[in-house]
């Protein structure tokens, strides 16, 4: 505590001098926190746009063989599941933590409105769902209306597009899961701020009025889907599933042979694993995939944004480092008569050397936490700011920029601070030890 604290004293002696290295630590921490948080954040919303278009983080499908039609060789797959129970069984039995589970169908569809068209992927969800409600900025409509018959729920794109307002009624153009043409009327119940190019291509409704329309039974869907708390778990998760599903003698997809036969994008080879006409089976087929399984590069991201900003603050550390080196250099030279004085006293060497690494240690966090708040400030202002771009609408989170602090990142940039410090200062810290009272207190300066 007593090098502690006249370490801290002395950077008060040169208030000018630790100032500016203080400043220029500062700075450098601001822009490596900055592009951290940013670009993380950034990524994140992506991300989470993708996850959104594919309602999960686990995604369980379920395949049917329909015998060969008249004339025809090769057999049709059907997407069907009735089983909600079972795989929800199987997943709580994993133990890892989820936020929530879903199940949906969906259909691609033409919607028609007085001559106007526009083309949407149509979800069939419980409306009464917070968790979904909660996620679509509902701009127009009655949340309770939703759920009433043939309600459907646009982006304020398509409504724009198709000229529609809050209850009118359209024309919906689809395929059944047989694949043959349907046409249903479906009311316009609320309209939702689309925040991307992959939201304006989206539509809901109640999933009882979809399975109606494109005939899949009562009580069905063509997709199950896990929201985990991690994402980092979703392999461990599929991999979990895929073997209970095995266990219990069922038809699935296996990851380890796509990742055999397509390294680089695994959810291309669990597709090559449901061609009908040349693999066999009986029943339903699970299809087991997760959203890094669909979009691969997102597994890399995160790796790569957090790489380039480690090499970004190594660099801002070392040259900041040199700067400290030669600042205590000379520091040694201004304090020599001191130095010699203390250990004439009877300072022992060690505590020479501590006071001098400890009061770099110190003014370097001085500037690391000053550059961190910076950011944090700066970043926050900027998350304030709304921002109408169809081209940065993937990057954003309704309309705003995101700041995602990391913190293992942040853990990780103070250990390195503490670590090249204190490496910076060692050869002086050491030199200083090593004087004998004599040679201090006879130096001239």
């Amino acid at each position: 505590m007593k090098t502690l604290k006249l370490s801290l004293k002395n950077l008060t002696r040169q208030k000018r001098r630790s100032a500016t290295l203080a400043i220029a630590i500062a700075f450098g921490f601001m822009i490596v926190t900055l592009f951290d948080t940013f670009v993380s954040g950034v990524v994140s919303n992506f991300e989470n746009q993708f996850t959104q278009l594919f309602g999960g983080t686990v995604l369980i499908q379920g395949l049917k063989k329909l015998p060969p039609e008249a004339g025809q060789k090769n057999s049709s797959l059907i997407n069907v599941m009735e089983d909600k129970g079972y795989l929800q069984q199987i997943v709580d039995k994993s133990k890892i933590k989820y936020s929530y589970l879903n199940h949906y169908s969906n259909t691609s569809a033409t919607m028609i409105f007085e001559g106007n068209t526009s083309n949407a992927v149509v979800y069939g969800r419980d409306l009464t769902d917070k968790n979904l409600i909660d996620a679509l900025q509902i701009i127009e409509g009655n949340k309770d209306e939703f759920t009433l018959p043939n309600s459907i729920i646009l982006t304020d794109k398509t409504a724009e597009a198709l000229n529609v307002h809050i209850n009118d009624t359209i024309i919906f153009k689809t395929t059944t899961i047989y694949g043959q043409n349907t046409v249903e009327d479906f009311i316009v119940r609320g309209i939702y701020k689309g925040n991307s190019f992959l939201s304006t291509l989206m539509a809901y409704t109640n999933i009882e009025d979809l399975n109606r329309v494109i005939e899949l039974p009562e009580g069905g869907y063509t997709t199950f889907t896990v929201y985990l708390e991690n994402k980092n778990d979703q392999y461990k998760l599929a991999q979990f599933i895929e073997e209970e599903i095995r266990k219990d003698g069922n038809p699935v997809t296996e990851r380890a042979l796509a990742v055999e036969t397509n390294p680089a994008n695994i959810g291309k080879g669990i597709e090559k694993q449901l061609t009908p006409e040349e693999i066999q089976w009986d029943g339903i087929k699970y299809a087991i995939e997760t959203i890094y399984d669909e979009l691969p590069f997102l597994s890399y991201v995160f790796f790569y944004v957090h790489a380039i900003t480690l090499t970004i603050l190594l660099v801002i550390l070392l040259i900041v480092m040199v700067g400290i080196a030669n600042t205590y250099k000379m520091v040694l030279y201004e304090r020599i008569k001191e130095i010699g004085t203390m250990r004439a006293l009877g300072t022992e060497r060690k505590y020479v050397k501590r006071i001098f690494k400890n009061e770099a240690t110190l003014l370097c966090l001085i500037g690391a936490v000053v550059g961190m708040l910076m950011a944090f400030f700066i970043g926050y202002s900027v998350s304030q700011i709304t921002i109408e771009s169809e081209i940065l609408s993937f990057f954003l989170y309704k309309n705003h920029f995101t700041f995602k602090v990391s913190v293992f990142s942040i853990i990780l940039q103070y250990a390195l601070l503490i670590l090249l410090t204190r490496l910076s200062v060692l050869r002086v810290a050491s030199k200083a030890s090593k004087m004998s009272p004599a040679e201090a207190l006879s130096t001239v300066k």
